[in-house]
């Protein structure tokens, strides 16, 4: 099984950037999609963006988007969220994802994901 590592997390005020990152523990991760979901207190949890192996992306978008981007870097495991100009809605916890592919498939839903990470916590201040 996979196991994913979030880290990256923190409190900052509003404007301010954090980048995110997610280890994967599998050698196989190369092929996996990956992508970032959000929870905020008190409401449904909600996508972010996803990134496939070969770098197709799925958003941002909404609300992050032009200010949230996802990459990876297959040589390191590890997939990154950089957020940029933090508003106090972004406070969240956010988690990582990850769906097993031997092909090119997407993460857009909950129900799409094989594997989670345990979440790392964002609050942005006014």
């Amino acid at each position: 099984q996979g196991q994913l590592v979030e880290s990256g997390g923190g409190l900052v005020q509003a404007g301010d950037s954090l980048r995110l990152s997610c280890a994967a523990s599998q050698r196989t991760f190369s092929r996996y999609t990956m992508g970032w979901f959000r929870q905020a207190p008190g409401k449904e949890r909600e996508f972010v963006a996803a990134i496939t192996w070969s770098g197709g992306l799925t958003g941002p978008a909404g609300s992050v988007k032009g200010r949230f981007t996802i990459s990876r870097d297959n040589a390191k495991n590890t997939v990154y969220l950089q957020m940029n100009s933090l508003k106090p809605e972004d406070t969240a916890v956010y988690c990582c994802a990850a769906r097993m592919t031997s092909g090119i498939a997407y993460i857009t839903r909950a129900e799409d994901v094989d594997y989670w990470g345990q979440g790392t916590q964002v609050t942005v201040s006014p």
